[in-house]
């Protein structure tokens, strides 16, 4: 199996190759999140119409999103198993629905299952988003047989039991540990367009969250591009006292934060907010389009 190389230590490859179409990270994208499921923290039950479906993912793309993320499994703390029928039904129906109407958007597929990856991306998906990180033992195989791009996320169990597996020997070394691990096998099986994501909430105390952000930047060592996933966070709304529904201004600060230590892709509820983020950070460093 191989290791990582230590040239992809310190020279991050932000362009992915999305069926042919590259993408360059070098500029933060924005990936606007799309809840097909009852049980989401935020907006569950909000979009379960076609009309409802089409109408949120144009607002994502006129506000300027690059990516649309559809999941159908709620990730939520505590959150009830989803059977991967009901999971492959309500994920298709989403992507069938923007394919109509928006042919040309890039979709990432939310899911840890393979076969849920595999018929996404056969509908028109163009990018898997797992959560656990290959917990399906298919995964990476399966990525590696699409050729897309895979976003690995750090977390430990799952959903219902995540809140208490937060022990760690040193959090930052632990967590980039298990992404050598992960990064190693995806690449002995060639898989090419790899981006990291530590995984905000999952398995972390809100105080773990915290040094997680402050210490993005240590992640840069992996040679991969960074996701961010902050947005409407219980670390957010618990630190202000108030609810996912008050905590965009804490999100957009986050965000803020997050790029500024070199994130080069936000995962959002609200992407105009997101949007103006990136444009701004990328003026004061001098990169701006």
């Amino acid at each position: 199996m191989k290791s990582v190389s230590e040239s992809n230590f310190f020279s991050t490859n932000k362009t992915l190759n999305i069926r042919g179409r590259l993408v360059d990270l070098n500029m933060p994208k924005v990936m606007g999140i799309l809840n097909v499921t009852p049980d989401s923290f935020y907006d569950g039950n909000r979009y379960t119409t076609e009309t409802a479906i089409a109408s949120k993912v144009e607002k994502m793309i006129v506000e300027g999103a690059t990516f649309i993320d559809v999941g159908a499994y709620s990730s939520r703390p505590g959150a009830d198993d989803v059977s991967q029928d009901e999971e492959l039904k309500k994920s298709v129906e989403a992507i069938q629905i923007i394919v109509k109407n928006f042919p040309d958007t890039l979709i990432s597929i939310d899911t840890f299952r393979s076969e849920v990856a595999r018929v996404a991306i056969h509908e028109g998906a163009s990018m898997v988003n797992d959560i656990s990180g290959g917990v399906d033992q298919n995964m990476f195989q399966m990525v590696a047989k699409l050729k897309v791009p895979y976003i690995l996320m750090h977390m430990r169990g799952n959903p219902k039991t995540m809140s208490g597996q937060t022990d760690y020997a040193d959090l930052l070394r632990d967590i980039v540990d298990y992404f050598h691990v992960r990064i190693s096998c995806l690449q002995h099986l060639g898989v090419q367009d790899i981006i990291i994501d530590p995984g905000f909430g999952f398995a972390k105390t809100v105080q773990q969250n915290f040094e997680l952000l402050n210490h993005l930047d240590h992640f840069t060592i992996l040679g991969r591009p960074l996701l961010a996933g902050l947005s409407r966070k219980s670390m957010i709304w618990k630190s202000l006292l108030t609810k996912p529904e008050s905590a965009l201004n804490g999100t957009t600060s986050l965000n803020t934060i997050a790029l500024m230590k070199g994130v080069s892709l936000l995962r959002v509820h609200d992407v105009k907010e997101a949007v103006e983020a990136v444009k701004l950070v990328s003026l004061m460093k001098g990169n701006a389009a």
